[in-house]
C-alpha cells in the first residue's frame, strides 16, 4: 500500500487516528476521516504523510487537537474541521505547514490565543469562530502575508493591532467582539480590502482616518455599535452601508452621495424591508458555517438596508430626478424626447441641404438660419443620445448610472448640448439685428451686401457659445444623468450661472426691441424698399418661439439659484428634456412649412440633381439631331424672356425714382416677395 494514494476513511465509527496503520502510506495525498467519532488527534499522528495535500476532519467529536498533531505534513493545503466540539487546540499545532491553504475552526470554546502559525506562509482563509481570543498578535501579518479572508467573528476581541502587510486580504468579519475603538493604522494599507465587517462590538472612537486608504473598499457593516460619528473620508467607492443600531448617532438626518441613482436603494427600503444578514444576530454557534471560500456570493446580493428593528429610522428620500429605473421618469417624457430628436435631425438636415446646397443666391440671412439648423441638429444630437441611453439601460438604469454620469460619451453629450443651446441663441440675436438693419438698407443695397462681415460674427458667435461652455469644465460642477453640469454650492459657480441667465435674458430683450422698432418702421415707411420680407416674417416667428419657449427655462433657472421651493424636481426634468430641445424642433420646421425659400430652393436643388443626372447619361446621335433644333428655339425663348423680366422692372425701377436705368444694376436670381 505505500503507493496508495486516495483513501477514505468516513463514516466507520472510529475513535481515534490509526497512526500505526497511517505510517506507512508515504504516498498518500488525499484522506477523509469524516463522520467518525474520533475524539482527539495526538502529537505525531501524520508524521510520515508528507505528500498529504488534503486531509478531511470534519464531523467527529474532537475535542482537543495535540500540540503537535500535524507535525511532518509539509505539502498539507486544505484542512477541514468543522462541525467539531473542539475546545482547546495546542499552540504550536499549526506551526510549519508551509503548503495550506485554508484553516477553519468553528466552536474551539477553549482557545483563548491566536494560534501560532509561523511557517504557515501561504495561508489564504483563516476561521477561528466562537471562541475566547482577546487580542491578537502584532505579527499576524508578518505570520500571514497572503491572508484574503479572516472570519474571528464571535471572540472576545477588545482592540485591533495594525493590519500592515496583508496587502492580499479581500474579507475581514470581525462582528460579535468587544472592540472599543480604531485607530488610523488598524486597515492602513489594505489596498484590495473590500469587506469589512465590524457590526455588533462596542465601537465608540473612530479616528477620522480610520478607513482613509482604503481605496476597494465596497461594503461596511458597523450596525448595533455606539458610534456617534461617522468618518467619511475614503468611503468614496463604498456601496453597502449598514449603521442601524446605533442609538447615539442621531444626527444622521441627511445623507449626500456622489451619483444621483445610489439613492435608489434607499427608496427602496420605503417600499419593503428585506433583512441583510438577520441571522448573524442569532444564530450564534449553530450558524458557524463552512467559509473557507475566498469571497463567496456575497459580492452578488442585492443590499438592502434593514430598518425594521428600528421603526423611526423611516424618513422620506428625495432622489434628484429618481434614475433609479429608468432615465426618463415617464412614457410622456420618452415619446416627447423621441420626438424631438427625430424631427429635430430630418428637419435640421432639410435645412441645410436646401440652403448650402442649393444653386440660389447665399444672402445674408439664409447663411445664418443654415447656421442656426446645424447648431439645432446638435441639440437634436444630445436628445437622441440620451433617448438611446434610456432603451438601453431601460428598466436597470440604476446599475449602470455611475458608469454613465462620469463616461466621456455623457461629458461629451453634455458639453455639445450647453454649446448649442447658447449658440443658438448668438445667432438668432445676430438675424434679428440683421433684419433690422435691413429696413435701412433697401432693395439695391441688400443686393451688393458681402456675408464676409457676416461670416466673421457668426464665427464670433461660435467662439462665444465655446467659450462659455468651456467654463463649467473649468469651476466647480458636478453632473446629472442627463450629463448637464450641475453647479455646487459655490459662490463662483452660482455666480456663472446667475451670469449666463442674464446674458440669454439680455439677447431676448435685444431682439424683442430691434423687431418692436422694425415693425414701427414698417408701419411707417414704404414697404416696397424692403427686400425678401418672408425672411422678416420668418425670423419674427423664431424669435416668438424661441422666447416664449424660454420662460420657463429662466423661471426655474432663478428659482433654483433662490432656493424657492415652486415646483419638483419631476417638473425640473420635464423642462430640461422637453422644453429646452424644443426650438432645436420647432425652428426648422416653421422655415420647411412657412417659407417659400425653403420650396424654391429645394426645386432649384432637384432640378439640377436631375439636370447633372441627365447630362451624365450617354445620348445617341439621332436623338441630339433629331432635339437640337426645338431645344434651341427653348432656349432662346428662355432667354428672351429673362432679358425682358429684367429689363422690364429694371426700367420700371428707375422711372420710380426718378433716374435712368442702370446697366449696372444688381439682380438677384429671384424674384422679390412683396411686404404688403
Amino acid at each position: 500500500l505505500q503507493s496508495l494514494r486516495h483513501l477514505w476513511l468516513d463514516d466507520n465509527s472510529l475513535t481515534e487516528v490509526p497512526a500505526d496503520a497511517l505510517g506507512a502510506l508515504t504516498s498518500l495525498q488525499a484522506m477523509t476521516l469524516a463522520l467518525n467519532r474520533i475524539t482527539h488527534i495526538p502529537d505525531r499522528a501524520f508524521t510520515n504523510l508528507s505528500s498529504l495535500v488534503v486531509l478531511h476532519l470534519n464531523n467527529n467529536r474532537i475535542r482537543t487537537l495535540g500540540t503537535q498533531c500535524f507535525d511532518g505534513l509539509h505539502s498539507l493545503e486544505t484542512l477541514f474541521f468543522y462541525d467539531n466540539p473542539i475546545q482547546f487546540v495546542g499552540q504550536s499545532a499549526f506551526q510549519h505547514l508551509p503548503e495550506l491553504r485554508t484553516l477553519s475552526l468553528n466552536g474551539a470554546a477553549e482557545i483563548t490565543e491566536f494560534p501560532d502559525l509561523t511557517g504557515t506562509k501561504s495561508l489564504e482563509s483563516l476561521t477561528i469562530t466562537g471562541a475566547r481570543i482577546t487580542s491578537l498578535p502584532t505579527t499576524v501579518c508578518d505570520q500571514l502575508p497572503n491572508l484574503q479572508v479572516l472570519d474571528l467573528s464571535y471572540n472576545m476581541i477588545q482592540s485591533l493591532p495594525s493590519f500592515r502587510g496583508c496587502e492580499k486580504i479581500q474579507k475581514i468579519d470581525l462582528h460579535h467582539n468587544e472592540i472599543e475603538e480604531l485607530q488610523a493604522d488598524t486597515f492602513q494599507g489594505l489596498t484590495s480590502l473590500r469587506s469589512l465587517d465590524l457590526a455588533w462590538n462596542k465601537l465608540s472612537s473612530l479616528n477620522p482616518l480610520s478607513f482613509s486608504s482604503l481605496p476597494a473598499l465596497i461594503k461596511l457593516d458597523l450596525t448595533s455599535n455606539r458610534l456617534s460619528y461617522l468618518p467619511v473620508s475614503g468611503l468614496h467607492g463604498l456601496t453597502h452601508l449598514k449603521l442601524a443600531g446605533n442609538e447615539d448617532l442621531q444626527e444622521l438626518l441627511v445623507m449626500e452621495l456622489p451619483y444621483a441613482f445610489q439613492c435608489c436603494a434607499f427608496v427602496s427600503c420605503e417600499k419593503h424591508s428585506s433583512p441583510w444578514d438577520r441571522d448573524n444576530n442569532h444564530n450564534g454557534k449553530d450558524d458557524f458555517g463552512r467559509r473557507e471560500g475566498i469571497l463567496s456570493n456575497q459580492d452578488h446580493e442585492d443590499f438592502l438596508l434593514d430598518f425594521d428593528d428600528e421603526p423611526k429610522s423611516h424618513h422620506t428620500v428625495q432622489c434628484p430626478f429618481r434614475p433609479c429605473h429608468h432615465l426618463f421618469g415617464s412614457w410622456l417624457i420618452r415619446v416627447g424626447v423621441w420626438v424631438i430628436a427625430t424631427l429635430s435631425l430630418v428637419c435640421n438636415t432639410l435645412v441645410m441641404v436646401s440652403i448650402f446646397l442649393s444653386p440660389s443666391f447665399l444672402s445674408a440671412v439664409k447663411l445664418l438660419i443654415g447656421l442656426l439648423a446645424l447648431v439645432n441638429s446638435l441639440m437634436g444630437l444630445w436628445s437622441a443620445t440620451l433617448a438611446t441611453v434610456d432603451a438601453l439601460t431601460f428598466g436597470s438604469f440604476g446599475r449602470y448610472g455611475a458608469r454613465w454620469e462620469s463616461s466621456t460619451g455623457c461629458k461629451l453629450t453634455g458639453f455639445v448640448s450647453i454649446f448649442a443651446s447658447e449658440t443658438s441663441i448668438f445667432l438668432l440675436t445676430v438675424a434679428a439685428l440683421e433684419r433690422g438693419l435691413s429696413i435701412r438698407r433697401g432693395k439695391a443695397a441688400e443686393g451688393k451686401t458681402s456675408t464676409g462681415t457676416l461670416r466673421l460674427v457668426a464665427a464670433l458667435c461660435f467662439l462665444l457659445g465655446l467659450a462659455i461652455t468651456l467654463l463649467p469644465l473649468l469651476g466647480d460642477y458636478g453632473v446629472s444623468s442627463i450629463c448637464l453640469p450641475m453647479p455646487y454650492e459655490e459662490p463662483s459657480s452660482l455666480g456663472f450661472m446667475v451670469a449666463l441667465v442674464l446674458v440669454n435674458s439680455l439677447c431676448y430683450l435685444i431682439m424683442t426691441v430691434t423687431y418692436a422698432r422694425l415693425y414701427c418702421s414698417l408701419e411707417k415707411g414704404e414697404p416696397d424698399n424692403l427686400w425678401d420680407c418672408s425672411m422678416i416674417r420668418h425670423v419674427a416667428w423664431l424669435l416668438f418661439t424661441n422666447c416664449l419657449l424660454y420662460f420657463p427655462v429662466a423661471f426655474l433657472s432663478f428659482s433654483s439659484l433662490l432656493k424657492l421651493p415652486s415646483v419638483g424636481p419631476e417638473v425640473v426634468k420635464s423642462v430640461l428634456l422637453v422644453v429646452v430641445p424644443l426650438p432645436a424642433c420647432l425652428n426648422p420646421l416653421l422655415y420647411v412649412l412657412f417659407n417659400p425659400h425653403f420650396r424654391e430652393d429645394l426645386g432649384l436643388l432637384h432640378r439640377r440633381t436631375r439636370g447633372a443626372l441627365h447630362l451624365s447619361r450617354p445620348r445617341r446621335l439621332s436623338l441630339i439631331s433629331l432635339n437640337s433644333e426645338d431645344a434651341e428655339k427653348q432656349s432662346c425663348d428662355s432667354t428672351q424672356a429673362l432679358v425682358t423680366f429684367g429689363v422690364s422692372e429694371e426700367e420700371e425701377e428707375s422711372r420710380g425714382a426718378g433716374q435712368q436705368p442702370s446697366a449696372e444694376a444688381h439682380h438677384p436670381p429671384f424674384a422679390f416677395i412683396p411686404c404688403r
